[in-house]
């Protein structure tokens, strides 16, 4: 792990102390959201805490106009922002869309439609890799900020494409340290702010909130979306073996991806529907409580497999369990490195019992792990009493003044220079 905390190494290059920036510049900043509802979790409460210096004019857009209301009601519930929300797209292509592919219209078309638009902002700040392209599509005066989305250890989110933009945010000195090997970041173009997404959390959570009506124990199955998840193979057993019992209450609360198309959720939910009026078993395949880490927060026993979630979950240690079907030599595998946290099963076990014995035990034998747990969720996210959000902002707002006052000749943050 680095020796330095927080922001005193990420930003290595840029001023010890926040330049002013330009005499009578107001930079404006986009927010852009062009993906599924869940990522305005990563970056909301960043735009609002931005949105709080007036020498930065915040716009928000949404994919859809599921965005801009969870937008507008996390902003009221904040308090309020001076924050412009718009859309990215329209209802004529959200309908293409969902007619071709699912809910959420696709990402490359929204683009197109906002290229003009995009290109009068001093910077983008995505939790998101494909609008990058943006850049590639002409949109090359904006500087990109790269709002970190997740904090898991599978190779998927150590992206190449992290290099392209000019500035990135990140959660802790675990990402920081593979990304720097991976060649991803560069001294002054990035800087560890902590997980905004749990300012956002407890802004919006309902934490007396709980699908059940007696105490007894919640374990949350969280499988994720992609081939390395257990839910294809496994997931059926799983949600029959807890049918099968009653000394725990089940969340079924995948990635919100798994079931994200219309035409495989409505497959899901009809075949799940054996289960939707058990007593002891709640269904979620996709609701904003699935998002805003009621879940993570309500479970006494994680069950997953490769899901970021876990991380989440570990913000209260708490006993694990982990379900690998592919037989995967893992132990010395960092994409598998959350794995240590708690026991993993070859399967569902065989037998009625099986999979609950194995839940009994892993509460049982909880401290075994608690430690690891402990060192795994320090490394991971680097929090201060400061909010995430606020550390984030700042972090924006000292690269871009920097950036405009070191390159007066260049694009991107002195947009603003050329329209006073």
């Amino acid at each position: 792990m680095a020796s330095c905390r927080t922001d005193e190494c990420a930003m290595e290059s840029l001023p010890a102390t926040p330049t002013p920036g330009l005499p009578g510049v107001r930079y404006r900043v986009a927010f852009l959201f062009n993906a599924q509802l869940h990522q305005l979790m990563h970056g909301l409460t960043t735009a609002i805490a931005l949105a709080a210096d007036p020498a930065f004019d915040v716009h928000v857009i949404g994919a859809s106009r599921a965005h801009l209301d969870c937008a507008g009601a996390m902003i009221a519930r904040a308090g309020g922002a001076p924050i412009t929300l718009s859309r990215a797209g329209s209802d004529m292509l959200d309908a293409i869309a969902r007619a071709a592919r699912g809910a959420v219209p696709l990402k490359l078309a929204r683009l197109a439609g906002q290229l003009r638009h995009l290109a009068g902002f001093d910077a983008i700040a995505l939790p998101e890799r494909t609008s990058i392209l943006l850049r590639r599509l002409g949109v090359t005066g904006p500087r990109y900020i790269h709002l970190d989305h997740g904090a898991g250890d599978r190779a998927v989110g150590f992206d190449p494409r992290i290099k392209l933009f000019d500035f990135v945010l990140l959660p802790g000195h675990k990402t920081r340290g593979r990304m720097l090997r991976e060649g991803y970041l560069r001294p002054g173009a990035h800087a560890v702010v902590g997980y905004p997404k749990y300012d956002a959390v407890d802004l919006m959570r309902d934490p007396a909130w709980s699908p059940f009506a007696d105490a007894r124990p919640v374990v949350l199955y969280n499988p994720h979306f992609s081939s390395l998840g257990s839910w294809h193979r496994m997931g059926r057993a799983v949600l029959e073996a807890f049918a099968a019992q009653d000394r725990y209450n089940l969340v079924f609360a995948p990635h919100v991806r798994l079931f994200d198309d219309p035409a495989r959720r409505a497959a899901a939910e009809a075949d799940l529907a054996v289960f939707a009026g058990h007593p002891r078993i709640h269904l979620d395949l996709g609701s904003d409580r699935s998002v805003d880490m009621s879940y993570p927060m309500l479970a006494d026993v994680y069950l997953g497999d490769v899901s970021s979630q876990v991380y989440e979950f570990l913000r209260t240690p708490r006993p694990c369990v982990f379900l690998d079907g592919q037989a995967r030599a893992w132990e010395a595998d960092e994409n598998y490195a959350h794995w240590r946290f708690g026991p993993v099963l070859d399967g569902v076990p065989d037998g009625a019992g099986g999979l609950i014995d194995a839940i009994d035990a892993a509460r049982a034998g909880h401290e075994d792990y608690r430690a690891a747990q402990q060192a795994g969720f320090a490394e991971t996210f680097d929090l201060t009493d400061e909010p995430s959000s606020v550390r984030a902002a700042r972090a924006i707002a000292t690269f871009l003044r920097f950036d405009a006052v070191a390159s007066p000749a260049e694009g991107g943050a002195t947009a603003s220079n050329r329209r006073k």
